[in-house]
């Protein structure tokens, strides 16, 4: 179920949702979607990029963005890493402290498959 899902999220609103979660972090850094689509978040040039390989990815980090859903993502070579690493892990403990309300989580999932 998840899968055919995560197959109709479109780029454009994977994007908008990831400046909505994580756009107010400070620190510069970069995400590149699955179809090559970079998004930048903070101030400055993005030390580091998270590059996250699948829809089906994205979905379960926007369900539960907290550094352990990344960390486990990042071993299973789901999502990776370019650039500084040291830089990472210090945004990774500032995005530990981000809360995402149920309801907030639903509305941005929902957003995904608008029209």
């Amino acid at each position: 179920m998840i899968t055919g899902l995560a197959r109709r999220v479109r780029p454009s609103r994977a994007a908008a949702a990831l400046v909505s979660v994580f756009g107010g972090i400070a620190a510069p850094f970069a995400f590149r979607l699955w179809d090559g689509r970079q998004v930048t978040v903070g101030h400055g040039a993005p030390p580091f990029t998270v590059v996250i390989k699948s829809p089906e990815t994205f979905l379960r980090l926007l369900r539960s963005p907290t550094p352990l859903t990344f960390a486990e993502a990042y071993v299973e070579s789901a999502l990776d890493i370019e650039g500084d690493l040291f830089a990472a892990m210090t945004v990774a403990d500032v995005a530990e402290r981000l809360r995402l309300s149920l309801p907030r989580r639903l509305a941005l999932l929902a957003s995904l498959w608008k029209p």
